[in-house]
């Protein structure tokens, strides 16, 4: 089992220990705290705030459901600052791969040259994407829906819904898991008409 070092100050210690003991009230004041200054310095990196808050949540899910595994040898912020940063470097990385992938194809297909086919292809893909929500489980569709379709944050469904944010992350991933099966022959036109309809 892999264990995550950091050099830790005895100050974090009784914070760190009650998250690792699973004290939910603890963890979200440990977010309440960094989450503002965190989605600050990741949009720094990435530019685009939505990416920062999803990447910063990412963070904290990524902390707390490996919590049991992680050594902390420096203080809390320190860890949770170095975290966000690789996340930010590693979805600059992704971004960069997508953006060749979606010219390439731009470059070699003439189907996006005429407003119509845009438009056929765009109706064609809207149509695929509701029958792949509809073989979704209920919740799963739910929770995909209010991410996607709505732009609710993790936390915002998982409040609505009265449910864990684990859980919607689960969901998610079994809701996105899903649809890139059912939806794999039209992937690259996703990619370049819907952007971030299927990114995790």
């Amino acid at each position: 089992m892999e264990i995550y070092s950091f050099h830790m100050q005895a100050t974090d210690q009784k914070v760190f220990s009650a998250i690792q003991q699973g004290d939910v009230s603890t963890f979200e004041m440990l977010f309440k705290t960094h989450y503002p200054a965190l989605c600050r310095y990741a949009t720094a990196y990435l530019s685009d705030r939505d990416d920062a808050e999803e990447v910063v949540q990412a963070t904290f899910i990524g902390f707390w459901e490996k919590r049991k595994n992680i050594h902390v040898d420096s203080s809390l912020k320190a860890y949770l600052y170095r975290s966000v940063r690789n996340a930010c470097l590693n979805e600059v990385k992704r971004q960069k791969v997508r953006l060749q992938y979606a010219n390439a194809l731009i470059a070699e297909g003439e189907k996006f040259s005429e407003p119509s086919d845009h438009l056929t292809i765009k109706t064609e893909l809207e149509t695929k994407i509701h029958e792949a929500l509809q073989s979704l489980p209920e919740q799963c569709r739910l929770i995909f829906k209010m991410s996607r379709f709505e732009e609710l944050k993790y936390q915002e469904i998982a409040d609505q819904l009265r449910i864990s944010i684990k859980t919607v992350e689960n969901q998610m991933g079994k809701a996105l898991k899903l649809m890139r099966i059912k939806l794999k022959d039209y992937l690259p036109f996703i990619i370049i008409l819907m952007g971030r309809l299927l990114e995790p």
